[in-house]
């Protein structure tokens, strides 16, 4: 199963300076991880069922190449850490130009949040275990 989904970018993604804006990137990293928790049957409905939710404390984006409008791009992300009880993860989602150089990296850091208490939680023991199962993030030689 794969976890990188393909976009083109849009006339609503890009800046005054022709180039993709600053939170594009956060939100074609969110809608990867979105569209991968629903591969694993955690959809938005799943989790309202669950009362359930992922929440994040953190989010840094490095900017490497210029993304333009109409580009076809690539986002996928890998584990960097999780918590055994899989109550808190980090995630480096990597956004590729067409050509496959890495436009930028996403990081995020995120934990789980029960939608009545309003207090982190442990998931589900099968949604712990597929985040365990990610492909784990190895950062590039420099």
């Amino acid at each position: 199963m794969t976890n990188a989904v393909t976009y083109r970018t849009r006339w609503a993604d890009m800046d005054p300076n022709g180039h993709m804006r600053h939170s594009a990137y956060a939100d074609f990293a969110a809608d990867q991880r979105v569209a991968l928790l629903a591969q694993w049957g955690y959809d938005v409905k799943r989790f309202a069922e669950l009362r359930l939710g992922p929440i994040l404390f953190r989010e840094e984006t490095k900017y490497l190449k210029e993304v333009n409008i109409g580009e076809e791009i690539r986002v996928d992300g890998h584990l960097a850490s999780a918590a055994p009880d899989g109550s808190r993860w980090s995630i480096v989602h990597t956004i590729y130009k067409a050509d496959g150089r890495v436009a930028a990296t996403v990081t995020v850091e995120g934990a789980w949040l029960d939608l009545d208490r309003r207090k982190l939680t442990v998931p589900p023991a099968e949604l712990a275990a597929a985040f365990s199962a990610m492909p784990v993030y190895e950062a590039p030689a420099r």
